[in-house]
């Protein structure tokens, strides 16, 4: 590929071996002169897989330097739009209006998928906890308040729930997950989609107890609240042990959240990736889905200034859609699929 060529070049190296979009890119040389440094920040979502990515990438590429803050994805996407980061990340993509005040263009990249789990803590209760839909919208909207509701027991009449009042999590900072549950629950409700706090990166919620920064912080929350309940990134619940809600889906299943359902829900609906890969999926279709699911996504500007910055970057994002894909399944994220990872690989090639 052309950028990979310029690349290598741009690196001092004295033997360039081009490559073919589908292969692994090679490592920058370790002698190339010259340190590469890269900055961005955004959703906390992925975060973790990022910091892996990065670690690995750079361990074998010293010469190239990244850090990566997750600070939400409103911010990390405040920052980009302002130029003060090379890239951004995003759990809510860019509206068409953000894109428009991209100076430098900007070009949305997915590299992962992860499902929004409903935790909580009610270490009394044994067994499988589930939700209906509505049922689970009503308790963020604020209109159940106690664990032992009729609604609640009812589909539950195994469990001893406790007459408990629900404590509720949320996030306190403008984040992409928070996002991606409104934009779910506004779609499978209808009093909330018309008289609730609507969709949004940061909204005022109904009967909202605490709130927590980053999706660490509303897990961490959630691990010492008796009684909580809140939404956090599959992979943030599962280090912490805490236990995960099995949630009502568009065929009327009740799912087990895990790296399973979210593949089933992924695969049952990437055919309907724009050419812009901007896809939300506030509801979606199959059998075995999980009913909340989100790509997340790098934001790369369409033409760097700095020519090693931009193809240091190119280089590590393309990697991290081949290579890096191998260590999502492991931190409770779900790998794309081969042909988007192909048509996000080809995004990138087209960054200046």
């Amino acid at each position: 590929m052309r950028w990979l060529l310029a690349a290598i070049a741009a690196f001092g190296c004295t033997a360039v071996v081009p490559l073919a979009l589908g292969q692994n890119p090679v490592s920058a040389d370790p002698s190339a002169k010259g340190q590469v440094e890269l900055r961005g920040a955004g959703a906390t979502f992925p975060a973790p897989l990022y910091q892996k990515w990065i670690d690995v990438y750079t361990q074998a590429n010293p010469n190239i330097s990244i850090k990566y803050q997750g600070v939400g994805s409103g911010e990390g996407s405040q920052l980009f739009l302002e130029q003060k980061v090379d890239f951004g990340a995003s759990d809510a993509a860019l509206s068409d209006a953000q894109i428009a005040q991209a100076k430098a263009g900007v070009t949305l990249v997915p590299t992962t998928a992860g499902i929004i789990v409903l935790a909580y803590n009610l270490p009394d209760v044994k067994g499988t906890l589930k939700l209906s839909r509505d049922v689970y919208a009503d308790i963020f909207a604020g209109k159940i308040r106690q664990w032992d509701d009729p609604r609640i027991q009812a589909l539950n009449p195994d469990l001893k729930l406790p007459k408990q009042t629900i404590t509720l999590v949320a996030r306190k900072d403008s984040s992409g997950t928070t996002y991606a549950l409104t934009n779910h629950l506004s779609t499978i409700s209808e009093a909330w989609r018309t008289q609730g706090p609507g969709i949004g990166k940061l909204i005022e919620w109904p009967g909202i107890s605490t709130v927590a920064r980053g999706n660490e912080g509303v897990a961490g929350r959630i691990k010492h609240s008796w009684g909580s309940i809140g939404y956090v990134e599959y992979g943030f619940a599962k280090r912490l042990g805490l236990p995960m809600v099995y949630l009502q889906n568009k065929a009327g299943r009740y799912v087990e959240p895990g790296p399973q359902s979210g593949q089933a829900a992924l695969a049952a609906n990437v055919n309907q990736v724009p050419s812009n890969l901007r896809l939300f999926l506030p509801d979606p279709d199959g059998e075995d889905s999980y009913p909340i699911i989100t790509l997340t996504w790098l934001l790369l500007h369409n033409h760097y200034v700095e020519p090693q910055k931009g193809m240091a970057l190119k280089g590590f994002v393309d990697w991290a859609l081949t290579d890096g894909q191998r260590f999502s399944g492991d931190m409770g994220y779900i790998p794309l699929p081969a042909d988007l990872a192909m048509r996000a690989r080809a995004a990138v090639d087209a960054v200046q």
